[in-house]
């Protein structure tokens, strides 16, 4: 049994903040599991594929499994500043109008634009801002509003209520030999790495896949600790510009390997999973752009799960 006290997220945690959103009043989706066999997708690695469908979770992303713990024990008034390229935003303002909070989001200007109309649809501020300066910004407003309280899809009962997402695998196929999962911040891979490694052992392989255009975690660990980069990526979702402290952690002590794939290789996959019938989202779709190109190894005659973690996509950037 590892020594669980030296990181940021224990399983008393995780099994806690697993119950949270389970009974949240935000109606968190047990999301299909859908074999690649049962569509029309051809594989060059010869695996047992399984597809989590979290583009059809509530909101549209695994997002709102992360704010269903965190909201869960907050009552009475609140006032709220977070950071986000959209579904995070997304996932934040619809919590917000349910509970009755206030909330404003920061979006780096590289983010879609039918994003903030949906945030503001739900009665929550945007601001538009260059991606460097959001953490700034968000610090700023903060000192200046005494109730103000920033949120960040980081923080450990986030991360936390993700994991959510990693007992969900372990209910349907209880020992996956190989999980792969997109990498933005970093909290989707952190909840579920550390779910799958603490109730699992370590039998489980977990890559994390980045654009090669916003690979934050990917030079944080070259150079052996959290930095920030200017990041620029069709998945917008997935390029926050710098890589949170708690998730450098989590991903060093239980992650396999780092991925990189091209912003073609991003395109081909939201094409090849289109024509199957399944809208996914640039952002959602890199970890299945990595298992298409055959850059995770030794998947022969495994079961390998691949998290489809967002279907926010409009038609015309569908088309573009």
């Amino acid at each position: 049994m590892q020594d669980q006290s030296k990181y940021p997220l224990s399983l008393e945690m995780l099994r806690t903040a697993n119950k949270n959103v389970k009974r949240s009043p935000l109606k968190i989706i047990h999301t299909p599991m859908l074999n690649v066999e049962q569509t029309t997708i051809t594989l060059g690695a010869s695996c047992n594929l399984l597809l989590k469908l979290e583009n059809m979770q509530t909101t549209g992303s695994f997002k709102i499994r992360g704010i269903a713990n965190q909201f869960a024990n907050k009552e009475g008034e609140g006032h709220f500043i977070t950071m986000s390229a959209g579904n995070y935003g997304k996932s934040f303002a619809h919590a917000s109008k349910h509970y009755g909070f206030k909330g404003k989001v920061l979006m780096p200007e590289t983010a879609p634009s039918s994003r903030s109309s949906i945030i503001t649809s739900y009665g929550v501020e945007v601001e538009w801002m260059p991606s460097i300066f959001l953490k700034p910004a968000i610090d700023k407003y903060v000192k200046e509003q005494n109730d103000l309280v920033p949120i960040f899809s980081f923080h450990t009962v986030i991360l936390a209520g993700r994991s959510n997402l990693g007992f969900e695998i372990l209910e349907d196929i209880p020992n996956p030999d190989v999980v792969v999962l997109c990498y933005g911040g970093g909290g989707l891979l952190a909840g579920v790495a550390a779910t799958i490694r603490l109730s699992n052992g370590s039998g489980t392989r977990v890559y994390r896949v980045e654009p090669g255009g916003a690979c934050t975690m990917y030079k944080s660990f070259a150079e052996g600790k959290p930095i920030s980069m200017d990041t620029k990526s069709i998945a917008a979702g997935l390029a926050p510009p710098f890589a949170g402290s708690n998730t450098f952690e989590i991903c060093k002590e239980y992650v396999e390997d780092i991925v990189l794939v091209s912003e073609e290789e991003i395109k081909v996959a939201v094409t090849v999973l289109y024509r199957a019938g399944l809208v996914v989202e640039p952002s959602g779709t890199a970890a299945f752009a990595a298992i298409v190109g055959n850059k995770i190894p030794n998947l022969e005659g495994k079961n390998v799960v691949t998290i489809l973690s967002g279907g926010n996509i409009t038609p015309e950037e569908l088309c573009s």
